[in-house]
């Protein structure tokens, strides 16, 4: 086998592969025991025709598309090898006309090729970050122990009128025009005041309301209201109250916390500390990644890439497989979610498209920073890889490395890690 490489364009090679006769002829061989199979004739049974009576009566050229199938797939990898170019796309193949191919006659094709860009890089060490405070403050915590009082607050009946916060249990019904209209109304609702679950000025009307009182109130639908025969229109509500609720917070001792059902917290100063580690935990998580997110979109910004439009076309039918899987797992129709929500796979795929964009950048950055860097990867760095992979998916060490022969595309995951750490080690941290 031959190969012509011509590069064509920045991201796109022309590969002109020769492939001997002896070898074309054995696809031909391959062609017609399949093909034959299929075949009879009178005075030979289905499978058995011979082949020279074969040819006589088909010709030889019905064997052509057959072997080439067999063939490109065994040849195209190894002319890529021989080449050293990296495809991000399949191949557009070009084969001749079927008068310049045949028996005994070595057999050429072309494949045009979208290979992976070349990266320059900009600077990528010293790249000054400012780093998130991990301080918790005593703010912080009460803010988080108020919100569990409000959690575990019950309701109470309360015969002073509804305040801001406060929930009604309510009779609606409501009319336009005089004429009650479809949706409008609601028996014993229960209505926090103040959670902007009605339209704008329904809830706000009913403050300073008690229980057994009768109240009309008037509204205006917004303009964007999903019913075309509502939307911007003032219509009256008739409402009754039947009764009206106050949240009662529990009080904050150490009962309140038994209740809570922490492990090993027990008392309210058990309570501060824990809430206190686990800001801590999260805030120092989120400086991390921080840093993180900051060197690599600075160096990936830096270098210059011209990114083929195939991969990104290709990241983001990923994007949205991966996302429709994570939605069918939880047991969502994807596509019956998409016309919920008014948007369709093509607007979707419009939406990922920058991600999918930025995703190609920090990721080709990446890599050639570990080339440059002549960053490697360790056996034991793999071995320890390979035995976190079996741990999450419950297998033994010894499957995984049978599942993934060619470890590869783990080296490579792990190399990509090392180079994001790489740059947070050569970052200036403010």
């Amino acid at each position: 086998m031959t190969v012509k490489f011509e590069k064509i364009e920045e991201n796109k090679v022309k590969l002109t592969i020769t492939v001997e006769a002896e070898e074309f002829n054995k696809a031909l061989d391959v062609a017609f025991e399949k093909v034959v199979k299929d075949v009879s004739l009178p005075g030979f049974r289905k499978g058995k025709v011979p082949r020279p009576l074969f040819e006589r009566r088909f010709g030889e050229a019905v064997l052509y598309e057959e072997a080439i199938n067999y063939l490109i797939p065994r040849v195209y990898p190894k002319a890529v090898e021989e080449a050293n170019i990296e495809p991000v796309a399949q191949p557009e193949i070009d084969i001749p006309n079927p008068e310049e191919m045949g028996k005994n006659k070595p057999f050429t094709f072309s494949a045009t090729v979208v290979i992976k860009p070349e990266v320059t890089l900009g600077d990528y060490k010293g790249i000054e970050v400012k780093q998130l405070s991990t301080e918790v403050t005593d703010d912080e915590v009460n803010e988080e122990i108020e919100k569990l009082l409000n959690q575990h607050a019950e309701l109470v009946l309360k015969e002073a009128p509804a305040e801001n916060g406060d929930t009604v249990i309510i009779d609606f019904e409501g009319f336009k025009d005089g004429v009650a209209f479809e949706g409008g109304k609601g028996t014993n609702y229960s209505l926090k005041l103040g959670s902007q679950t009605f339209i704008p000025g329904f809830e706000e009307q009913l403050i300073g309301i008690k229980a057994g009182e009768e109240r009309k109130i008037t509204v205006t639908f917004p303009e964007d209201y999903h019913s075309e025969d509502l939307k911007g229109q003032e219509v009256t509500f008739n409402v009754v109250c039947h009764e009206v609720k106050a949240e009662q917070k529990p009080e904050l001792d150490d009962d309140f916390v038994k209740e809570l059902n922490r492990e090993n917290v027990n008392t309210v100063e058990e309570l501060r500390n824990s809430i206190r580690e686990t800001f801590k935990t999260r805030k120092e998580q989120d400086a991390k990644n921080h840093l993180i997110d900051t060197v690599v979109d600075v160096a990936a910004n830096n270098a210059q890439i011209n990114i083929p439009e195939v991969m990104i076309e290709n990241e983001t039918e990923e994007m949205i497989h991966s996302t429709e899987h994570r939605f069918e797992h939880q047991g969502i129709n994807f596509d019956l979610y998409l016309q919920y929500i008014g948007s369709s796979r093509e607007q979707l795929k419009e939406q990922f498209k920058k991600e999918a964009e930025k995703r190609i950048r920090y990721n080709l950055t990446l890599e050639k920073i570990a080339e440059v860097e002549n960053i490697q990867v360790t056996e034991e760095e793999l071995n320890e890889e390979l035995k976190n992979i079996a741990d999450y998916y419950k297998m033994d060490v010894e499957e995984v490395k049978k599942a993934f022969p060619n470890t590869k595309e783990i080296e490579d995951t792990i190399r990509i890690r090392k180079a994001v750490d790489f740059l947070v080690d050569n970052a200036v941290k403010l």
